[in-house]
């Protein structure tokens, strides 16, 4: 187990990390809401993180709930105009929401140092601080499904007019989700920055907020199992493309191919996710047994 550990440790680490990271963008899909702001909050919360650890040798702890926190405060004016968007409308807002942050990233160079980023960050996150906080997450998301919250959620998913109709105040739900959703991704970002060292505005960009996206289509987000399962399956897979030769094709590239080709069949054939493999598949029910005419029945009768 400790030859495993020395190996793979970093592997489980970012596989801990991507996954936090999955179930925030859970939370907004739950509501019906394709929000794509996750990367620039986890940006906000990676970077408060670790300047309260570099200037003010804040705790890991408080740096973390700093982080999220600011992320989850700057997610509360931002939802309410950009939450009276919908569907693709909503996603293009939020990316944009991701460029400013970016570009105010690089621009700050007093605070942030520009685009080469904060580097010497001390290495704070172990594997037990992921465990739990997936642990909390999930036991909170588990008792979501049969609460009022999580009924208003699965309500405005399937038909916001509807649910509105109903007497639900959908804005007060989709803000509440996007908070959360804030709040969660800005933990990510803060366990991220004190596990790699180094971080610079390139770490949250469009890239990132596409990567967090495809964790929870290819796992599915009908239950928060499904993205922890397509950011463990998006994480594990460069590692083993890397022991894999493919010729003429550099090993970054081939992952860009693979992510993309298990996108592609996940999408076509399993519209649900990998999630939708286990469980089981309702059989139609059998079919009437067709009647016969009896050869004394009146004609009338028939």
């Amino acid at each position: 187990m400790e030859d495993f550990l020395a190996a793979y440790g970093s592997v489980l680490t970012f596989i801990g990390i991507n996954a936090i990271l999955a179930l925030s963008i859970y939370v907004t899909l739950a509501c019906g809401q394709l929000s794509l702001a996750n990367a620039a909050f986890m940006g906000l919360g990676a970077y408060t993180a670790a300047l309260l650890t570099l200037r003010l040798d804040a705790p890991f702890p408080l740096a973390l709930l700093a982080g999220g926190g600011l992320a989850a405060l700057v997610a509360l004016p931002l939802g309410l105009p950009v939450l009276r968007l919908r569907g693709v409308f909503l996603a293009i807002a939020t990316i944009g929401f991701g460029e400013v942050v970016r570009v105010i990233a690089i621009n700050a160079t007093d605070l942030t140092r520009g685009a080469s980023g904060l580097a010497a960050i001390p290495v704070k996150t172990e594997g037990w601080h992921l465990a739990l906080t997936l642990a909390l997450l999930g036991y909170g998301f588990w008792r979501l499904r049969g609460s009022r919250l999580g009924y208003a959620f699965e309500a405005i998913r399937e038909d916001e007019s509807a649910a509105r109709t109903m007497g639900i105040d959908t804005a007060r739900y989709k803000l509440t989700a996007f908070v959360a959703s804030a709040f969660i991704a800005g933990l990510a970002g803060g366990f991220f920055a004190h596990v790699s060292n180094a971080i610079a505005p390139r770490d949250f960009g469009f890239t990132r907020a596409v990567d967090i996206l495809i964790y929870a289509i290819v796992g599915g987000s009908g239950a928060f199992a499904g993205p922890i399962l397509g950011a463990a399956l998006i994480t594990v897979l460069p590692e083993l493309l890397r022991h894999l030769k493919v010729v003429g094709i550099e090993p970054g590239a081939a992952t860009v191919f693979a992510n993309g080709l298990i996108l592609l069949l996940v999408i076509l054939f399993l519209p649900n996710g990998l999630i939708a493999l286990g469980r089981p598949r309702r059989r139609p029910p059998p079919a009437a047994p067709a009647r016969r005419e009896s050869a004394d029945e009146p004609a009338a009768a028939r």
